[in-house]
């Protein structure tokens, strides 16, 4: 029996299967307010047949979003164009998720799609980028990245607050897990890393100080975020850089995490520092195998990613104790039917995997 196939149960929420889509940002919101696009794009994952479904990277402000593109949850409009979206990903029975974020030093850039860099300052839709410290993102690259502001404590409590009403939102739009992001270089995980976070008060200095952002966001996000729900983190497990964070200190996070009430840790990698960007979703050989290293220690569900392509790789994820849900990203924008494929490969019944009116049922074979 494919141990990627078996159900999970965290609290209320249950999983018919061990395959969920990575969060990947589209670029195709209108002031962060969903289009049809994201109905295309999420509900093909839902109808492929996926357990689990990760809206994209979502901002908690206008500020926090990454680019002007980029998907938000702020806003009341914003949160009634997602529900359409969310109901029919249920109708398929996948468990939908929903990312909150804070660009931090990265933001107010251009889409991927147009390369990326900050917008000029003269730009009327550009706005001020914060961080631990006023330190640009990459001073000496080639692209532009302006300098962000040095965040005071009243200015935390303030994007804290934030969080928190996107939590409220998320729950209102009836999504079955929640996901703060605390990776790839964007504000959470800018103070938790030694590498970015230089600051002598009480939110910098060692690890606990480093994760003080972190832990009361989280802290704040699970007194609103229902108890029956399932609430992730998602955080860089490792830094690849010489001097910033590694496996050991992640466990740690994690346990600080635990005690918080999360139930999920979501293991990425890399992107704190312009050496670390190419680590963002392509340490294979190293990054899913870290996920273990966190299921082990904390004793928390975890989800894997990272070049996760081959069902045989993500079978024995599963099978041995590597991870509790494997996340593709790419492949599963290449294959929106990655999980019926998977599903044949393996061996498994693939009835369950894709709805009847399809008639691709093949049994298990």
């Amino acid at each position: 029996m494919s141990e990627l196939f078996t159900p999970l149960k965290i609290n209320d929420v249950v999983f018919k299967n061990r395959i969920g889509m990575s969060p990947m940002c589209q670029y195709s919101s209108d002031d962060g307010v969903a289009s049809n696009w994201h109905m295309v794009h999420l509900g093909s994952k839902a109808v492929g047949g996926v357990g689990f479904i990760m809206t994209e990277c979502t901002a908690v402000s206008h500020t926090g979003r990454i680019s002007q593109g980029c998907a938000g949850l702020w806003s009341q409009k914003q949160a009634e164009a997602l529900k359409p979206i969310v109901a029919f990903q249920k109708s398929f029975d996948a468990v939908t998720g929903i990312q909150i974020s804070h660009s931090g030093r990265k933001g107010s850039a251009a889409t991927a799609l147009e390369g990326g860099s900050h917008l000029d300052a003269d730009d009327a839709t550009a706005w001020q980028t914060v961080s631990p410290t006023n330190t640009a993102f990459d001073p000496d690259g080639t692209r532009l990245w302006r300098a962000p502001k040095a965040l005071s404590a009243e200015d935390i409590k303030h994007i804290q607050a934030q969080f928190v009403q996107s939590a409220v939102l998320a729950k209102d739009v009836g999504y079955d897990l929640l996901e703060v992001h605390c990776a790839h270089g964007y504000l959470l995980h800018s103070f938790l890393t030694p590498l970015v976070n230089t600051r002598d008060d009480h939110y910098g200095g060692d690890l606990k100080g480093r994760a003080r952002f972190l832990l009361e966001t989280v802290s704040k996000v699970r007194e609103v975020w229902p108890a029956n729900r399932a609430l992730s983190v998602r955080i860089s497990v490792h830094d690849f850089v010489d001097g910033g964070l590694i496996v050991e200190d992640s466990v740690q996070v994690g346990l600080w995490l635990k005690e918080l009430g999360v139930d999920f840790i979501d293991c990425s990698g890399g992107g704190a520092v312009p050496a670390a960007r190419g680590a963002i979703g392509n340490r294979t050989a190293e990054q899913p195998d870290m996920a273990g290293e966190i299921r082990k220690s904390t004793g928390l569900a975890v989800m894997a990613v990272g070049g996760i392509t081959d069902p045989h790789h993500a079978e024995r994820l599963i099978s041995t104790a590597k991870a509790d849900i494997v996340l593709l990203g790419r492949e599963m924008m290449r294959n929106p039917h990655w999980a019926f494929d998977a599903a044949k490969a393996l061996g498994a019944d693939t009835r369950p995997v894709l709805a009847e009116q399809y008639g691709f049922f093949v049994g298990a074979s």
